[in-house]
């Protein structure tokens, strides 16, 4: 799989660790940035990636920021997206099953490494379930989005 990651200064000591256990999983990844502690603004490294993401450059796209949160709403904004922010388990098995996400947030400030590992491998290997109620409500968010889209 192709997965796309970045973060921002608040999370780029997690996202490098996250891409040694994805590479050690045998995935293709293109790392975004940023690599430095210096103050930047999240809406720059979680923009590229879910642009990656809905343009097909990506599979999947992995945000880090201190808490997820920015990261995961700058994501939602773009066409495709279902970005879902996660900190257990549970959570990155039931929205792929549940949400068929596409991008996963997590917050460097508030899991540590080990368990953002855990949380990547789950959410990489559990497959959308495809079951009917599940498929009709993300076509209900597609269609929400279409009628928010602004069409040339």
């Amino acid at each position: 799989m192709k997965i796309a990651i970045g973060a921002d200064h608040a999370g780029y000591r997690l996202k490098d660790e996250i891409v040694p256990f994805l590479l050690s999983l045998g995935h293709e990844i293109e790392d975004l940035g940023c690599d430095c502690s210096q103050s930047v603004d999240y809406p720059d490294y979680a923009l590229p990636v879910a642009d990656r993401v809905a343009g097909g450059q990506a599979d999947r796209g992995i945000l880090i920021c201190g808490t997820g949160i920015g990261m995961s709403i700058a994501a939602n904004k773009v066409p495709g997206i279902r970005c879902a922010l996660v900190h257990d388990m549970f959570s990155a098995q039931a929205t792929r099953e549940h949400n068929d996400t596409n991008v996963l947030a997590m917050g460097e400030r508030i899991i540590g490494p080990g368990l953002a590992q855990e949380i990547v491998r789950i959410w990489l290997e559990t497959p959308f379930s495809g079951g009917e109620r599940h498929v009709g409500r993300v076509r209900k968010v597609k269609e929400i989005e279409q009628q928010y889209t602004v069409h040339p």
